[in-house]
């Protein structure tokens, strides 16, 4: 029997993500600074107000305004109207070093010692129904926003945009877990004042629609044939109304999107949020290495479908844990249990092994606080960060290294595939 399935999206307007991105802006400008500095960076957002706090341990100043200002520019928040605007807004900064009863277990004697900086249980997850192995929901959910984003930012079309957008798709599957039509679509953008429902669905349906076609011919057949499906939804701005959005709207808090910047609600989540923390926390570390496992499984052919756990003791540097759940898609002639023998045989899953295997050391965490941590393209990218003086400079940087498939032909051989 077919069923539904929905994920949803948010833009980086949205005031949860404004504050993931200060805080992720923040840590990048630190690792710039201090590859081996301590970060637990937590950022709320309301009517013209950000509050800045957390743990932070490093050796050198960084200019928390003035990073915090960038940022909410480059998001589009210029506007007075918009009751939050970057060059206004009161910020305040309540930042404290970090406690040393957890450094004791992070920090120690030799890098291959580092302990977990918390317990706790990451996910990682994997389909094989996308060419980026992720779940189809999730994947157009962010490809209608992140567009969306797109067109206002040119400024040619829709220029009656503003910053905070939402969408959510729901997709019909089949008996195999086969994605068979799009059902809804829901998609709510703030708009400048006195703009009508009706003219942003048609701008939905002529402008934005046919531009996420394009990315893959998947999006095209599926939206094609949602337009000419008399029984599926398209829901903009169901409320009739969105002029009042973002920080204004609504507070915003770090941590508070951890399934938009995870699988969608596909697998699982162990509950822990990834922006404004550096990588020795496992919350962040653990779960990007347990999707770069997941994907590495899924492409090499060991599974269709593929979610992995790892999980840890704080100051402990092995994992207590590891399971593999394949959802009975596994394609090679093991019990999920002997595939996870296989992975931790695979793949050092300790703090350092992971922060090594995957270089997260770098300031590369600000581009995963905006359309998900997981499913993007791995790029090498020049950015540029605030020394103590505040003048710029530039490195290049990794990004998203967890989404290479860089350990396939060693897992095929592992597996006999």
């Amino acid at each position: 029997m077919n069923y539904l399935f929905t994920s949803e999206s948010v833009s980086e307007g949205h005031p949860d993500k404004v504050s993931d991105q200060i805080s992720d802006a923040i840590l990048d400008n630190i690792l710039a600074l201090d590859e081996n500095a301590h970060v637990a960076c937590e950022t709320m957002c309301t009517t013209g107000q950000v509050v800045v706090a957390g743990e932070v341990s490093c050796e050198h100043y960084v200019d928390i305004q003035q990073i915090t200002r960038k940022t909410i520019a480059e998001i589009g928040y210029t506007k007075s109207e918009y009751k939050f605007e970057a060059e206004s807004c009161g910020i305040l900064t309540a930042l404290h070093a970090q406690s040393a009863d957890i450094n004791m277990g992070v920090s120690r004697a030799t890098e291959e010692e580092q302990g977990a900086g918390d317990q706790g249980m990451m996910f990682g997850y994997a389909t094989d129904e996308t060419d980026n192995y992720m779940p189809l929901t999730l994947d157009l959910a962010h490809t209608l926003v992140y567009t969306l984003a797109r067109i206002r930012k040119e400024g040619q079309q829709m220029t009656y945009l503003r910053p905070d957008s939402k969408s959510q798709v729901t997709m019909e599957y089949d008996s195999q877990n086969r994605p068979v039509r799009i059902d809804t679509i829901v998609l709510s953008t703030q708009h400048d004042e006195g703009v009508t429902p009706e003219q942003i669905k048609n701008d939905v349906v002529s402008i934005l629609l046919p531009r996420v076609a394009t990315r893959d011919s998947r999006y095209s057949q599926l939206l094609h044939d949602f337009l000419g499906d008399k029984n599926a939804k398209l829901l903009v701005n169901p409320t009739g109304n969105f002029v009042i959005g973002g920080p204004h709207g609504d507070t915003g808090l770090t941590g508070r999107k951890i399934i938009v910047d995870t699988y969608g609600g596909r697998g699982a989540h162990g509950g822990g949020a990834f922006s404004g923390k550096d990588p020795s926390k496992v919350d962040r570390s653990a779960a990007y290495a347990a999707r770069w496992i997941a994907k590495n499984l899924v492409a090499a052919g060991v599974a269709h479908e593929v979610l992995v756990q790892v999980s840890y003791a704080i100051g402990v540097a092995q994992p207590v844990s590891l399971y593999v759940q394949t959802y009975g898609t596994a394609l090679v002639n093991m019990t999920d249990a002997e595939i996870a023998a296989k992975v931790g045989e695979l793949f050092d899953l300790t703090p350092a092994g992971i922060i090594r295997a995957l270089k997260l050391k770098q300031p590369i965490y600000e581009e995963t606080a905006r359309y998900g941590h997981m499913g993007r393209t791995p790029e090498v990218v020049e950015k540029t960060f605030l020394d103590e003086n505040g003048h710029p400079f530039t490195r290049k940087v990794e990004l998203f290294t967890w989404e290479k498939l860089d350990r396939v032909e060693e897992v095929k051989k592992a597996f006999g595939l």
